[in-house]
């Protein structure tokens, strides 16, 4: 049976739809557990012995991610790669075609380092100037990352194969792709009509007309920069704005600027919405299931490491995160008896 020390990957999936698909991805669950505020589910995924943890829907925000990070490096001393894993906002342009159920991984780019907090920077007329620093991803990981670059069309049919047998597995077509009648770029002049549900009513003359791929089913992968901030996108004027400053950001983010202000990681981002006015939830349960199965393959280039015995290893220095967490001076939302989540009906994952 494993033990804490054999734990050598952490997932950070957030929301419930994105732990529900990274569970499913999994290869094998060895047990459920949790923490104060967070549960997690411990398993197998590409070789690689990892922890995925959520967060309860009373628990979440940067605060919160800063917290479950520094539990679980405290609970489980050898781990040596984090993942944010979930759901982002698309930020299509001439040079970025990127449309609903793609994937989006953070690399640096310039002078940003994969991830900027874009509502802590300063915005001048010819530049974004950064005030905040955020940890760039491992170096591991980016030259695995360069690797599958270079193989790209490989590793998009590899996550259509993945989310293929996430769906066949979960049944009910619960992480089915929708129509591609849902996917519609909309000019950024044109806003969503006020009350409206969905895009049934929008103007189609207002549709920006994009090219057909020849495999309009599989999720095309990009690698770039990366905006978080703390407030949700819907507007496109708003989002082409942003990431003209940063010099040309792909995705927006909510989570990733606490987890990076301490820890390094890769954020990788299923893509559910273009950050406009015109969102909605229909592409969110495959936008998660091809981030995870992105997880899943970025792990199939990462050898797994083997831990050593705590007695081999220096102690690590406390990080102030955990310091903070377990002195009691970090304030936290106290969570008893959390055995499951509920978004839309009940999802036990614990």
């Amino acid at each position: 049976m494993a033990s804490p020390e054999d734990y050598t990957v952490g997932l950070f999936c957030p929301l419930v739809i994105e732990a529900r698909a990274m569970q499913n991805m999994l290869d094998e669950i060895h047990s459920k557990t949790g923490s104060i505020g967070v549960r997690y589910i411990l398993g197998k995924l590409s070789g690689h012995n990892v922890v995925l943890a959520t967060l309860p829907f009373t628990s979440r925000g940067k605060v919160s991610m800063a917290i479950a990070a520094g539990q679980m490096k405290h609970e489980f001393p050898n781990m040596a790669h984090l993942l944010l894993v979930g759901l982002g906002g698309g930020i299509p342009s001439a040079s970025a075609d990127i449309r609903l159920g793609d994937v989006v991984v953070s690399v640096p780019t310039g002078t940003h380092p994969g991830v900027v907090q874009y509502d802590s920077g300063k915005v001048h007329t010819t530049h974004f100037e950064r005030t905040g620093c955020l940890l760039p991803p491992p170096e591991e990981w980016l030259l695995a990352i360069s690797k599958m670059q270079v193989d790209n069309p490989v590793v998009s049919g590899n996550l259509a194969q993945s989310i293929t047998d996430l769906q066949e597995r979960c049944g009910r077509g619960e992480f089915r792709r929708p129509s591609p009648n849902t996917d519609r770029l909309f000019l950024s002049t044109y806003d969503h009509p006020t009350g409206q549900a969905t895009c049934t009513s929008c103007s189609r003359s207002q549709v920006v007309n994009r090219r057909q791929r020849r495999d309009a089913t599989k999720p095309v992968v990009h690698y770039g920069l990366i905006l978080t901030t703390d407030t949700v996108i819907r507007n496109a004027n708003a989002r082409d704005r942003a990431a003209k400053a940063v010099g040309g950001a792909i995705c927006f983010d909510m989570e990733a600027a606490a987890m990076m202000s301490h820890y390094s990681c890769l954020v990788i981002r299923g893509i559910c919405d273009y950050a406009d006015s015109h969102k909605n939830d229909v592409w969110h349960p495959y936008a998660a299931a091809a981030a995870a199965a992105m997880a899943k393959e970025i792990l199939r280039h990462i050898e797994p490491t083997t831990p050593k015995s705590l007695t081999q290893q220096t102690p690590p220095a406390a990080d102030p995160i955990s310091q903070a967490v377990f002195s009691g001076n970090f304030h936290a939302h106290t969570i008893s008896n959390i055995n499951s989540i509920t978004s839309h009906g009940s999802v036990r994952i614990g």
